[in-house]
């Protein structure tokens, strides 16, 4: 597995690099791994004034403050890694480097504010999410995330996009532990309480009966669950069903990462760049606001 890790130094990068030396199953595997610092360019006029080689020294330094100790930490768990520290934009920088060494997956501390769309992470975290075509875990506590088994939640929405992020569990499931417990998750709509607005603004949709939407209701979790089921039954991996109903399918997604304590949820995003809303599609960027779990992003275009 190729992991690239952009490091910079901080309590979440840190907790990102605790998190990947702490999986022993991927430490068995050894894993192919590339920190990355990126250093933000010195203003034009203040490096003619330096000079290159003084602005070159500057970059130099600064870089080996933040990759020698990563290095080290990983290296104490028995992970060997390679480190490369460039000058640019960070998430352009990690988008790039991603694709040209093939990277399996981007791992990646970040603040993750609550609330507001442009907060939702930081803005690095937010550049490399629009850049990188890449799969992208982001772990957004200081705490490490260093249980030996995790609770991985996998959303699905009968897109291509949450099905990848089935292969990409099953591929790579020595990330994640030795007994990973994997629960699907798929949210259909409240049909006898959906509203509508418009002229009618919060009237009630009209014509369905109790049988018949538990008759489509699940006819839908049949459509979104039976491709993952296959996949993972020929994987020989054991996992659970949420059948979930609420008309805010992220919140309620949300919802269950946080009652059931899920470790990392997966989401299949159509990641189309720019502003927050858009570059991860509606449902996720709800999902982003409303829990403070890990997220692995599966993004296409």
């Amino acid at each position: 597995m190729r992991i690239l890790m952009p490091i910079d130094g901080s309590t979440h990068s840190k907790a990102a690099l605790d998190f990947v030396a702490s999986r022993s199953t991927l430490i068995e595997s050894q894993p192919d791994i590339e920190l990355l610092n990126v250093q933000y360019p010195v203003p034009s006029r203040a490096a003619r004034y330096a000079g290159k080689e003084l602005v070159l020294s500057h970059h130099q330094a600064e870089a080996a403050k933040i990759v020698k100790p990563a290095l080290a930490r990983l290296k104490r768990a028995g992970l060997l890694a390679r480190a490369e520290s460039v000058v640019g934009s960070p998430g352009v920088e990690v988008g790039r480097i991603a694709a040209e060494d093939a990277a399996d997956l981007v791992v990646m501390g970040s603040h993750g504010h609550t609330g507001l769309k442009n907060l939702l992470f930081g803005s690095v975290t937010q550049s490399v999410l629009a850049s990188c075509q890449t799969p992208v875990l982001v772990l957004r506590s200081e705490t490490p995330l260093n249980k030996a088994s995790l609770k991985i939640g996998i959303a699905l929405d009968g897109s291509k996009y949450g099905l990848a992020a089935v292969r990409f569990v099953v591929k790579h499931r020595v990330l994640f532990g030795p007994t990973p417990t994997l629960t699907l998750i798929h949210v259909v709509p409240d049909l006898l309480n959906l509203r509508v607005a418009g002229l009618f603004a919060d009237a009630p949709v009209p014509g369905f009966k109790p049988e018949q939407v538990v008759e489509m209701q699940r006819a839908a979790f049949e459509k979104a669950f039976m491709p993952a089921r296959k996949l993972l039954k020929a994987a020989a991996l054991q996992v659970t069903e949420a059948q979930l109903t609420g008309n805010d399918t992220g919140a309620v997604i949300a919802s269950y990462a946080t009652k059931n304590k899920l470790d990392v949820l997966a989401i299949g995003s159509h990641g189309q760049g720019g502003f927050t809303s858009t570059l991860l599609g509606s449902v996720a960027t709800r999902v982003t606001a409303k829990c403070r779990n890990a997220l692995l992003f599966i993004q296409g275009k």
